[in-house]
């Protein structure tokens, strides 16, 4: 199947105003480095995706649009039904620009200011941003520590549980009985759930994505994904949601279409969302089996580079979570080296609320995760190696 697909070719993103290219510098402080940073990935979309952006494209009309339309409800149907064995209520369907501008929205309709919501840590910093920027309190809850998810659920101030799932940015995949316990617990507690699912469709052969609309129980719960990660049309925007609750529903879509003026969706977006829900399975499967084996080179690499590491590839998702702690090497120093030295942007733990580690993006031709990986290696040997290493 990957043979139908060409992901070995490099495409030149620079002068495309794109943000991993283009904008590195706002991050490291240095144009030209070879970037490995913000989540998208350097292929072009899926082909059938393509041809039906033309089509709309020669049309030529691109006047106010709606997303209540059945073209669009009936492909996020037919996605989860032939994906993940789903049949979703598309009565519960709401539209956004994006998952975190529909997080915002949902934070203020379900939490007051300085009200607690919880997240797991490490934790996306979108999260951190949408959380903190509207005065509310971010409270982190480490992976896998259902004790402490317990202790910060139960505080009476606690209103609302973001669940990144699969997880970002260890591309953890909850599994049934983890997601039905968080369900129960929230509904003990009268905790809100809002589910970022934007990464489901990149989850790797072994493992399994349960969408939230399987566990949800009687509580307050939104599930918000779009088919821009795995399809990687970010810069077409748009987002979909389901909400369970009719009046919060009603309420979201308030609030969308007046208070914030976004009755008419990008056109574009609609047309992408469409055409890769209902043609662009092959190709998404063909992707993600090329990214496994980025993923798998690293893990090979990292296992003859440094060893002692242990590094095993994520079950989801293009980006891979590197522990580097046992490297003992100094966060800085590393970055240091790895831009002035090596001439790349790979993305540190601490952005993440996580230092000692790093986050590498390998969405991209093989060529170039080779190039990134080796200068990994090399800089923390030289980290460890450098007075300033610990």
């Amino acid at each position: 199947m990957a043979a139908l697909y060409d992901f070995d070719t490099a495409i030149d993103r620079r002068g495309t105003w794109c943000i991993q290219w283009d904008g590195v510098a706002d991050r490291f402080g240095v144009d030209g480095l070879l970037p490995f940073t913000i989540s998208d990935m350097d292929f072009a979309t899926a082909p059938e995706v393509l041809a039906a952006l033309r089509a709309r494209l020669d049309h030529g009309v691109f006047g106010y649009t709606t997303w209540q339309q059945d073209d669009f409800r009936s492909a996020v149907a037919h996605w989860y039904a032939t994906r993940y064995g789903t049949e979703i209520d598309t009565g519960q369907l709401v539209y956004g620009p994006s998952v975190l501008s529909q997080l915002s929205q949902l934070l203020q309709m379900w939490t007051a200011e300085g009200d607690g919501v919880v997240v797991h840590t490490p934790t996306y910093d979108g999260f951190r941003k949408a959380i903190t920027g509207l005065g509310r309190e971010l409270r982190g809850v480490p992976v896998g520590d259902e004790e402490a998810l317990v202790r910060e659920l139960a505080r009476p101030d606690s209103k609302v549980l973001v669940l990144c799932s699969p997880h970002n940015p260890t591309g953890r995949v909850w599994t049934g009985a983890e997601l039905t316990r968080m369900a129960e617990l929230a509904e003990r507690y009268g905790v809100a759930v809002v589910s970022d699912e934007i990464h489901a469709d990149f989850v790797h052969e072994g493992n399994v994505h349960v969408p939230w609309t399987q566990v949800a129980g009687e509580g307050r719960w939104a599930l918000i994904s779009s088919g821009s990660k795995a399809f990687n049309f970010p810069a077409l925007t748009g987002s979909y949601g389901l909400i369970g609750d009719p009046a919060d529903r009603a309420e979201f879509l308030r609030r969308m279409e007046t208070a914030e003026g976004l009755a008419s969706p990008a056109v574009l977006s609609l047309t992408a969302h469409i055409a890769a829900y209902r043609e662009g399975g092959p190709w998404l499967d063909a992707v993600r089996a090329y990214v496994a084996g980025n993923l798998g080179h690293v893990a090979e690499r990292l296992s003859t580079g440094l060893p002692e590491l242990g590094w095993e590839p994520p079950q989801a998702g293009y980006l891979a979570w590197i522990d580097l702690r046992a490297a003992g090497v100094d966060d800085a120093e590393l970055q240091r080296v790895l831009v002035e030295r090596e001439r790349v942007a790979i993305m540190g733990g601490a952005v993440y609320g996580a230092p000692g580690f790093v986050r590498l993006n390998v969405g991209c031709p093989r060529a170039k995760v080779e190039r990134g990986v080796e200068a990994l290696i090399r800089a923390v040997r030289a980290a460890k190696s450098s007075p300033s290493g610990v």
